[in-house]
């Protein structure tokens, strides 16, 4: 089993700056990927950015690439997601996800380990 805690997130205003960490407990040796999602009020969840635990290629989300990035540190078995930028539209709850399944990119199901969220908040 794999245990996912993220943190970070709060009330910010338009143009201000988040960092997200996820950390990551329990079989983390047996994690292929993570990745970061998010949900907006009445939205489905969408795919924000992924990367690969051991050698940290990643992928971020058209929409986002230009303001979002994915990181991580195997050693503290935690994922960032830095976000610069923030508009109103980025408001949502963010969601960390783990897979032990080979992969990549947005490939993640409800079969894969999710963490509880950290809701993000963007004042106009």
């Amino acid at each position: 089993q794999v245990q996912l805690v993220e943190s970070g997130g709060g009330l910010v205003q338009a143009g201000d700056s988040l960092r997200l960490s996820c950390v990551a407990s329990g079989r983390t040796g047996s994690i292929n990927r993570m990745a970061w999602f998010r949900q907006a009020p009445g939205k489905e969840r969408e795919f924000v950015a992924s990367i690969l635990r051991l050698i940290g290629s990643s992928l971020v989300e058209d929409a986002v690439r230009d303001r979002f990035t994915i990181s991580r540190n195997i050693a503290k078995n935690t994922i960032y997601l830095q976000m610069n930028n923030l508009t109103p539209e980025d408001a949502a709850v963010y969601f960390c996800a783990a897979s032990t399944r080979p992969g990549t990119g947005r490939g993640y199901t409800n079969d894969d380990y999710w963490g509880q969220g950290t809701q993000v908040t963007v004042s106009s």
